[in-house]
């Protein structure tokens, strides 16, 4: 029986079902996810929001882990980064909703 091989292109694909409620956008689409760590025994991401003091940021949080870990089947860690966000981080053509580019 083989394996299925998760990968960091996989991982991204299941975070879009993560959605800022105040945006309506998904976390993948924002550009606030800045890295992923995907090896046998765990995975850790790091992750920034779109404002310092983001009222939805544990919520967020918490939805990536549980989503990363669902994918990935493995205990799943989640970092705040430090970088202030900004919309050239978005998805190429994402921005083009809100007529910012």
């Amino acid at each position: 029986m083989s394996e299925i091989v998760k990968t960091e292109e996989g991982l991204r694909e299941a975070l879009r079902v993560v959605v800022d409620p105040e945006i309506g956008m998904n976390i993948i689409e924002l550009g606030l996810i800045r890295k992923i760590e995907l090896d046998d025994e765990r995975a850790h991401l790091t992750m920034i929001m779109t404002t310092p003091f983001c009222p939805y940021a544990p919520q967020l949080l918490e939805q990536t882990r549980r989503a990363a870990q669902e994918y990935s089947g493995l205990p799943t860690t989640i970092e705040m980064g430090l970088e202030m966000w900004d919309p050239t981080m978005m998805e190429e053509g994402a921005a083009d909703d809100w007529g910012l580019f």
